[in-house]
């Protein structure tokens, strides 16, 4: 019998793309397109090994200060996604969630989003997609909200009210292409996940390299605050 996968949730913050089409003398937009590919890969082989959770971090909400070429090629390549690879995702069982604020995006491409929640709500496992994501925009949105429904504000409310609830906080969150830091990535969610960097640029991330951040994770002691 196999071993099963002692991550119940994962995040990736997928980084490095420019850099590796730098490193072939390609624009960045080349290398956010073969990041697209890895994201695929990526996300699929998560469900293969029975991780339930996946986060991803997409585009943030200081993404946008990037320079307008790359931005619309950010933008047209999710389109392309949204028609392609998360239909797929949907056929293979996982539950499509985009989290972050949508306020800057048009009718017709929330309207897909909406569209690809809906059609894949029945499924068990989960893929949170952070698009315009922002962790500290989050946790405020999150308290603005229990505040507006009268509630107190307290750790649980305030969790409860979080874009990625009721999905369970990540266990590990995985860093790729040498940076060590979470960039205002699921603040709240990460106080007691496991941090796991690696000099692997994102579109050479491949299931060998999600097998050696799992058994990394295997080794760790979540202590929790305790002894």
């Amino acid at each position: 019998m196999a071993t099963p996968c002692p991550v119940r949730h994962i995040a990736f913050i997928m980084d490095g793309n420019g850099r590796w089409a730098k490193k072939r003398g390609m624009p960045r937009e080349y290398g956010h397109r073969e990041g697209a590919k890895a994201f695929q890969r990526v996300v699929e082989y998560c469900g293969e090994i029975g991780i339930a959770y996946v986060t991803v971090y997409a585009f943030s909400t200081e993404n946008w200060k990037r320079p307008e070429h790359e931005v619309k090629a950010i933008m047209q390549l999710f389109t392309e996604y949204m028609s392609e690879a998360f239909r797929v995702f949907a056929e293979k069982g996982l539950r499509i969630r985009f989290i972050g604020n949508r306020d800057r995006f048009d009718a017709d491409f929330v309207a897909e989003m909406e569209k690809l929640e809906r059609d894949s709500a029945g499924n068990e496992k989960v893929l949170n997609v952070a698009f315009n994501y922002g962790g500290r925009e989050e946790i405020l949105q999150a308290a603005c909200r229990v505040q507006k429904q009268g509630k107190e504000l307290t750790e649980e409310n305030i969790s409860a009210a979080l874009y990625t609830a009721p999905c369970p906080e990540p266990d590990l969150i995985v860093r790729t292409g040498g940076e060590m830091r979470i960039s205002n990535f699921l603040l709240w969610q990460s106080a007691y996940a496991e941090l796991y960097f690696t000099d692997t640029l994102w579109p050479d991330m491949r299931e060998k390299d999600v097998d050696a951040a799992v058994a990394a994770f295997r080794k760790r002691n979540r202590r929790y605050g305790g002894v």
